[in-house]
C-alpha cells in the first residue's frame, strides 16, 4: 500500500522524473495498422472521454487515424518519453506500470477493451509518469495530443469530458488504494475474479486474462500470496484448471 501511494503521487508530479528522463526521452513512433470498423467506432463513442460529446466533435479529432496492432510485450511509451498523445484499447489488455528503486514494477493499472488511458499526462508537463506495456496481443486507437488541445480550445464542453475521464481514473485508483488496504488477500482476489465473469449469478467458467504474476502485482500482493489466496477459495466451491477459474 505504501508504494501505490507513491506511484499515485508520482502520477500526478513531473517532480519524480529524473532529469536525464525529463529532458532528452523522445516520443517514439506508432505504427501503421488497420483502419477503424463501426465496432471500433462504438467502443470508442462508450468511453467516458469520447461518449459524452457529439458525434461531430468526437469524429473531428479521431477522423481517419488508424489503428495500431501489437505484440505482447511490446512497449507503449516510457516514464519521462514526450506525451504527444493518449490511448484507446479496443482488444486485448496493457498495463501502466512504473519501475522501484530495487528493480520490481509496481502496477498502476491495467485497461481492458473500452478503457483509456494517458489523457491527463499530456497536460502535466507534457511528460509520461508511467510506463505502458501490451501485456496481451491489443489493438488500440491512437488520438494526437496537439489536435486534442487544439479542439478543446475550440469546443469547450471537451474540457467537461475530459474532467469526467480523469474522475474516472481517479475513482479508480481510490477503489483499488482502498481494496488493498481493507480486503484481505482472497478478498482482492474474488472481487477481481468477479468482474470478470459473464454473468452476475450462478456458475461461471473465466479465463484469466493475462499472467498471474501481473494479477498478484496488479492486486498489492506477491505471487505466492495469490497461490494461497486461491487456495482459500477453494472450499467455496471455485476450481483452478490452468488459466481457467471455475
Amino acid at each position: 500500500a505504501p508504494e501505490m501511494g507513491a506511484v499515485v503521487s508520482g502520477m500526478w508530479s513531473t517532480r519524480s522524473f529524473s532529469a536525464r528522463q525529463f529532458f532528452f526521452a523522445p516520443s517514439r513512433a506508432f505504427p501503421e495498422g488497420e483502419t477503424m470498423d463501426p465496432t471500433d467506432w462504438r467502443i470508442v463513442r462508450l468511453t467516458p472521454l469520447l461518449g459524452a460529446v457529439s458525434e461531430e466533435v468526437a469524429q473531428s479529432f479521431i477522423g481517419n487515424q488508424s489503428v495500431g496492432v501489437f505484440k505482447k510485450g511490446e512497449t507503449l511509451f516510457q516514464q519521462g518519453e514526450a506525451a504527444d498523445a493518449f490511448f484507446v484499447v479496443l482488444g486485448g489488455w496493457v498495463k501502466l506500470y512504473r519501475a522501484t528503486p530495487d528493480g520490481n514494477e509496481a502496477v498502476v493499472g491495467v485497461y481492458r477493451r473500452g478503457e483509456t488511458f494517458a489523457e491527463a499526462a499530456m497536460f502535466l508537463g507534457g511528460r509520461y509518469p508511467v510506463n505502458a506495456e501490451v501485456v496481451t496481443d491489443a489493438r488500440l486507437l491512437r488520438v494526437d495530443g496537439r489536435v486534442l488541445r487544439r479542439r478543446i480550445m475550440e469546443q469547450p464542453e471537451l474540457s467537461l469530458s475530459m474532467l469526467a475521464s480523469a474522475s474516472y481514473h481517479l475513482k479508480a485508483l481510490v477503489e483499488q488504494i482502498e481494496h488493498i488496504k481493507l480486503l484481505s488477500a482472497p478478498q482482492r482476489l474474488a472481487d477481481f475474479l468477479v468482474r470478470l465473469a459473464p454473468v452476475r449469478e450462478g456458475g461461471a467458467t473465466i479465463e484469466l486474462p493475462y499472467e498471474k504474476a501481473l494479477i498478484a502485482n496488479r492486486l498489492g500482493m506477491k505471487p505466492e500470496s495469490l497461490s494461497r489466496a486461491l487456495a482459500k477459495l477453494r472450499p467455496l466451491g471455485v476450481s483452478v484448471d490452468r488459466e481457467h477459474i471455475s
